[in-house]
């Protein structure tokens, strides 16, 4: 299936839209881990918490989700295809991951952020920020970036069979 070229476009820019959303919104969340991190104050690390919390659940998850999606309709609807180039399968196995491990972290985050609500002096520092998931997820989102932009070469094994068949077919 190959989709129309209005319709490709459209699905591209919804694509590259999110997923570029979803890495401004990891930046953000980071942001706010840090100040949690670095800050003293009780009220900058408990508005950190709940700002991450807010971040994770309302911008974060869904702009992964809709990049998976949106990834998804473009590997299948294009000739790129799902499973013909390495680079392909690559991102999409790397999001699909990186969304897996976001949902799982989430219901953490919360947890932090509602204990950040009520905690005070000592253990409200303890608490610190959530530096090392973002961080990790940002530098997974940057690869797949960099894989979708430069796509290097590289086919699957179904990807040459296809390539095969469709020499011996056309000649």
């Amino acid at each position: 299936m190959v989709l129309r070229p209005r319709v490709r476009k459209l699905v591209l820019t919804t694509h590259v839209s999110v997923s570029v959303g979803w890495i401004g919104a990891v930046v953000a969340y980071l942001t706010l881990g840090l100040a949690a991190v670095t800050s003293d104050a009780t009220t900058t690390i408990r508005a950190a918490w709940l700002g991450m919390e807010i971040t994770g659940w309302y911008a974060i998850v869904p702009l992964a989700v809709a990049s998976m999606l949106t990834g998804l309709v473009m590997a299948l609807g294009t000739r790129w295809g799902l499973f013909r180039h390495y680079w392909v399968l690559i991102s999409f196995v790397l999001t699909v991951l990186s969304v897996v491990v976001l949902v799982l972290h989430m219901p953490d985050v919360s947890s932090l952020a509602a204990s950040a609500q009520t905690l005070e002096g000592e253990a409200l520092a303890a608490l610190g920020g959530d530096l090392a998931h973002p961080g990790i997820g940002l530098v997974v989102l940057i690869a797949i970036q960099v894989l979708n932009v430069y796509k290097p070469p590289g086919l699957t094994r179904y990807g040459w069979r296809r390539r095969q068949q469709r020499s011996v077919t056309s000649s």
